[in-house]
């Protein structure tokens, strides 16, 4: 029952849009919609670590720890970029009134968004999974060129074209599993369901599912950003709101990865280890070396923070291929750490582009002495991002490492530590330039009010907490491991 009503929640906040769409206070029933997916998933965590997995739909919906987690994850963020949108849409019709005739579609979609991702991680069917992913899909094409500008219209058909050729890719690989499956005595109506997968795991064709998990890394790996197919992320994430890009970066290539996690499980089973490892070992380094080569001489600080997603789907990809208990733990907490600092930070930057009126890198100095909240929480989110402490993506890149030492992946290790540290001062470098220096135009300080604020400082502030008390979280990052170690 739950699992069902987690999902029928942000629909309301849709419906709500659409019905009093002349009122712009009705924004807050979506934050509201969202609050209480938070806190049910909460809810549904400890019951599923405590008690077992939950099931709902007549099946059709699947809850275990590794769902729950990524139900929490979904939650924290679309509860902040729900909560920031009613700032960005007030800018967007302040500063052009026409848009107001958008802003019920835009909360329609967003709370559809919301929805799509939910799906994706309750389901309990991998077909089920392929169909909530491609519908973030066609969702997120009109947010994305949501300004209809030419340069977002540009972009949501790069996003579109590229995403949906990964999708079919995808279902490529989730028909050749399906044969796999049948072929050993699965029940046609219920081979796709995870437990009956993983079940027959050991005795799927070797060669045919060695095909089929190349095509769904490849397939979700688009969603994820992962190289070679990553081309759409810096364009769709600098060109969309800010809060879209926080809920497509934060959370909807995570989704995606968690896909990749679930039919990993399964290959595990049937081929061994060492083929997914090398699959994920590859595209890894490859999307850790471009994300640093890009980041050096990047100008565009939304780009910047869209690159930056392509290195940290790079080092979970990483942490992935070790498959280890601690591993998968740590990548989970790395999910977790890296969806609520990017998302802060490409709120905040959507603040930061409202106040300058510019995503230029040159064309922006001392946030930090004129806009002294935005620049903070700004600054400390890079903080964040950058894995330093006490934040818990220092946590989950240590604990990676070490996992990636233990099963013989140190050269892997070391390449990714060095492409951290290129990133790390090319970013360095960039934030010094937008937050340092004098007020030479002695501009009067623009503070965001406390609505504003109050959800990306605390939000830090959890940050923080999760990388020093890790304790609340460690008995559901376990039992998640377990899900796709088994």
């Amino acid at each position: 029952m739950v699992p069902l009503v987690i999902l029928i929640a942000p629909l309301l906040g849709g419906v709500s849009s659409l019905l009093f769409k002349k009122d712009a206070r009705v924004a807050w029933i979506s934050v509201a919609a969202n609050a209480f997916v938070l806190a049910a998933s909460i809810w549904l965590a400890f019951h599923v670590v405590t008690r077992g997995v939950v099931s709902g739909a007549g099946g059709l919906l699947r809850v275990d720890a590794l769902s729950a987690f990524m139900v929490i994850v979904i939650g924290a963020i679309s509860l902040m970029a729900s909560w920031l949108g009613i700032s960005t849409m007030a800018h967007e019709v302040e500063s052009n009134p026409h848009q107001q005739a958008h802003r019920a579609t835009y909360g329609v979609l967003v709370q559809l968004f919301i929805f799509a991702m939910l799906l994706a991680v309750l389901a309990a069917n991998v077909a089920v999974m392929w169909v909530a992913v491609e519908a973030t899909t066609v969702v997120t094409t009109f947010l994305v060129g949501h300004h209809r500008t030419k340069g977002a219209l540009e972009a949501s058909w790069k996003y579109i074209v590229i995403c949906s050729v990964g999708i079919a890719l995808a279902f490529f690989g989730t028909v050749l599993v399906y044969l796999c499956a049948l072929r050993v005595g699965g029940h046609s109506a219920a081979a796709l369901n995870w437990t009956s997968l993983i079940s027959v795991a050991r005795h799927l064709d070797p060669s045919v599912m060695r095909l089929g998990f190349g095509l769904v890394v490849l397939g979700y790996g688009t969603k994820v950003g992962l190289v070679p197919m990553h081309s759409w992320l810096p364009d769709a994430h600098s060109q969309a709101p800010a809060p879209i890009s926080a809920l497509m970066s934060g959370v909807l290539i995570t989704v995606a990865f968690y896909a990749i996690l679930r039919f990993k499980a399964i290959v595990d089973l049937a081929v061994g280890p060492n083929f997914s490892r090398t699959l994920l070992v590859i595209v890894a380094l490859l999307s850790l070396a471009l994300a640093a080569s890009l980041l050096i001489t990047q100008h565009d600080y939304k780009r910047m923070l869209a690159y930056h997603s392509i290195e940290h789907m790079g080092l979970i990809a990483l942490g992935a291929a070790a498959g280890i208990p601690l591993a998968i733990a740590a990548v989970l907490l790395h999910i977790l750490g890296h969806g609520l600092a990017k998302s802060i930070l490409f709120l905040a930057s959507g603040e930061i582009m409202a106040a300058e009126g510019t995503t230029e890198i040159s064309e922006v100095h001392a946030l930090l002495e004129r806009r002294p909240v935005l620049g903070g929480v700004f600054g400390v989110g890079l903080i964040a991002l950058l894995g330093l402490p006490p934040f818990s993506l220092f946590s989950s890149e240590l604990l990676m490492a070490r996992a990636e030492f233990q099963v013989g992946l140190g050269w892997a290790a070391i390449a990714s530590i060095v492409a951290m540290v290129v990133i790390f001062f090319a970013v360095v470098g960039h934030a010094r330039h937008m937050l340092l220096g004098s007020n030479i135009s002695n501009e009067v300080l623009n503070r965001p009010p406390n609505w504003v604020s109050g959800p990306l400082v605390s939000g830090l502030v959890i940050l923080a907490l999760i990388g020093v008390l890790a304790w609340p979280l460690s008995s559901l990052l376990n039992a998640a491991a377990h899900v796709v170690t088994t």
